[in-house]
């Protein structure tokens, strides 16, 4: 089975996250989440799926999986790889960068328009037991 996210990976520690998680359906068992769009501004910084999936500390193998996954969502390509290329073997294609974009304005509208409704489920919260702060301090550090 193919991973769908970042998020999906067995074993893999969850990541204290303050705030909304977007992952858009689009209705026919395909879907964009926040672990992809990271994957692929991964892979713009470092100029590899490699690097990438190094520094996101997965394998490569996963990586590639989840950038095929792109590719066989979208009718564009996400990224263009260049074989042979030592470390700087693959680009974004401008759908990807528009990709991303298009994401990132989805969670920043969503966040903007939730934001009354998050501070007020935040100050109904119960205060955490001193473990668990330590534990939340350690997964974000």
């Amino acid at each position: 089975m193919a991973p769908t996210d970042i998020d999906d990976i067995p074993g893999r520690p969850a990541r204290a996250r303050d705030g909304l998680f977007i992952r858009v359906y689009f209705g026919d068992g395909r879907h964009i989440g926040p672990g992809m769009i990271d994957l692929l501004e991964t892979i713009r910084r470092e100029r590899s799926i490699l690097s990438a999936a190094r520094h996101m500390g997965m394998s490569y193998r996963r990586a590639w999986l989840l950038v095929d996954a792109m590719a066989r969502t979208f009718r564009e390509p996400v990224v263009e790889t260049h074989p042979g290329r030592r470390g700087a073997g693959t680009n974004l294609t401008a759908f990807g960068e528009r990709l991303i974009a298009l994401y990132r304005g989805i969670e920043q509208s969503s966040a903007a328009a939730s934001r009354a409704a998050m501070e007020e489920l935040r100050a109904g919260l119960a205060p955490l037991p001193v473990a668990a702060e330590a534990e939340v301090a350690t997964n974000e550090g």
